[in-house]
């Protein structure tokens, strides 16, 4: 009979997956071994794997708990049934607050998904889009007209490119906090999304 997992696995398990994303982080995902990994765990290399098969499995758990944890906050914000622009305006300010939380394993996202395979690439590109279509759902629902002219998605890429990539310019230690920001982006969003004509894209 296969024996359970021992109390406290997924905290153990949570806590290497967080000092591996540091790491990844700090010094990407091919610049780091897992003698690294297990040193800045304080355990040793048997018990590492007795977590994770090897580094590409680390990676692969890193990425996929912090899209699966997107996707959760995506259907949280849907079931609080909030208008149109509140809906979206609490979707920018929680994935803000995401990321703020999470700046090492959204920057391996970015930097490091290339290093997975093909299979954990497409797994978690399905995950990405589902994101994705429900912030273009959640735009379309402020400005219906835009989703018949195929813009609500380019425009949710544009919104995702704000967000996405704040993490390159925003220190920790700064003047600035992701939670300061987050209003300021969707300050800006909706200042220009009002200004944005409905022309049906041919």
């Amino acid at each position: 009979m296969a024996r359970g997992r021992a109390p406290g696995f997924d905290a153990s398990r949570d806590q290497i997956l967080a000092q591996a994303a540091r790491l990844f982080a700090a010094q990407g995902y091919a610049g780091t071994s897992m003698n690294q990994v297990a040193e800045a765990c304080a355990v040793s290399k048997p018990t590492l794997y007795h977590y994770v098969r090897d580094k590409h499995e680390l990676l692969v758990q890193i990425c996929e708990t912090h899209v699966q944890g997107l996707a959760a906050l995506v259907a949280e914000v849907k079931g609080q049934d909030l208008p149109p622009e509140q809906h979206l305006r609490t979707l920018i300010a929680r994935f803000m607050q995401a990321y703020g939380e999470a700046q090492n394993e959204h920057r391996v996202l970015t930097e490091d998904v290339k290093f997975l395979e093909g299979s954990d690439q497409e797994r978690l590109l399905a995950v990405e889009r589902q994101v994705v279509n429900a912030f273009a759902e959640a735009v379309a629902a402020v400005r219906p007209e835009l989703q018949a002219a195929k813009l609500h998605k380019p425009l949710t890429m544009l919104l995702f490119g704000m967000i996405n990539w704040t993490f390159t310019w925003l220190k920790p230690d700064g003047e600035l906090s992701y939670d300061s920001v987050a209003p300021m982006v969707a300050d800006l969003f909706f200042g220009g999304l009002g200004a944005v004509g409905a022309t049906k894209v041919s």
